[in-house]
């Protein structure tokens, strides 16, 4: 072979191994990016040791990079990474009470990959976001099916209770902070930080959300009018205790006079009787006085 064919192929091959291995050797790290370096397949871990944001860094033919957004991502929790359209086409999530009612949840997730925690989510499992996602769901409808509500100490409100759907609609919140806890573990299985999870629907399906409508229609009549009785109760006893009030009060006003008229007697009584007789024939000649007319009996 021609001797400057060779020396063409071996510039080609330098050439070529120059700039696909060294020239492409070069990458950086974004802001919202952490990258994990491997040595023919091993991460290495050292302690104390990051990947900074920036660059350019450089990396040998038999190293390899990986990296993975830390930035918080928002996903609906009925998305199926694996079968989109599975759950309605990522929107429902469907869920069986505690008392045999099929209902649609929806609402979101939020989570971002955990920076202590790469190795989980880069070599762990092929796709965390499904384990994570299947995970929650399971959690999710094994909530739903056992939910009860806390029992409200002195609670008299008899609207919907007993009811589950009315229950995990009033309890939204418990439920969340249920699923937040459960799923705390998602960090170190799979290196992902579920942040929050955000229900915001529990809709039966049409012929039960009509029956449940008229329920709670039913209910709240109910409680309407026991508020009402109530009230009026209330108001009742409130009146008869303003009464009596007025009425002993009335009663103090015309025995207080009498009082201060026999304390008065007992009193002339003890300076002698004839002080008690002028007493009363005083009292005699006033009422005389103011008197038109006299009649006096006569003895026969």
């Amino acid at each position: 072979m021609d001797p400057n064919i060779l020396v063409g192929i071996f510039l080609g091959f330098v050439a070529w191994f120059l700039l696909r291995y060294l020239a492409g050797g070069f990458y950086t790290v974004d802001q919202n990016e952490r990258a994990v370096k491997t040595n023919f397949g091993r991460a290495d871990r050292i302690p104390g040791a990051t990947t900074l944001t920036g660059g350019p860094y450089f990396k040998w033919p038999w190293q390899q990079i990986y990296k993975v957004s830390v930035a918080t991502q928002t996903v609906n929790m009925a998305f199926d990474p694996d079968f989109p359209s599975a759950n309605q086409a990522g929107t429902i999530v469907e869920a069986v009470t505690k008392d045999q009612l099929n209902t649609g949840l929806t609402g979101q997730i939020r989570y971002h990959i955990s920076e202590r925690n790469l190795y989980a989510n880069i070599f762990a499992v092929k796709r965390p976001i499904a384990h994570v996602m299947g995970y929650f769901v399971s959690v999710l409808r094994e909530r739903i099916a056992t939910f009860e509500a806390p029992a409200a100490a002195g609670a008299t409100d008899p609207s919907g209770s007993g009811i589950s759907i009315n229950d995990l609609r009033k309890n939204l919140r418990d439920l969340n902070e249920h699923m937040d806890h459960e799923c705390s573990s998602s960090d170190a299985r799979y290196g992902i930080v579920l942040d929050a999870s955000l229900i915001t629907g529990i809709d039966p399906p049409p012929e039960v959300e009509s029956a449940l409508a008229a329920i709670n229609t039913a209910h709240n009549m109910v409680s309407s009018d026991v508020s009402l009785a109530q009230a009026t109760a209330d108001q009742r006893i409130e009146q008869s205790k303003r009464a009596a009030e007025i009425e002993t009060l009335k009663a103090q006003a015309e025995v207080q006079p009498l009082i201060s008229l026999a304390s008065q007697l007992s009193e002339l009584k003890t300076t002698g009787e004839g002080a008690l007789r002028a007493y009363v024939r005083n009292v005699r000649l006033g009422l005389f006085g103011n008197a038109q007319q006299v009649v006096l009996e006569s003895k026969r």
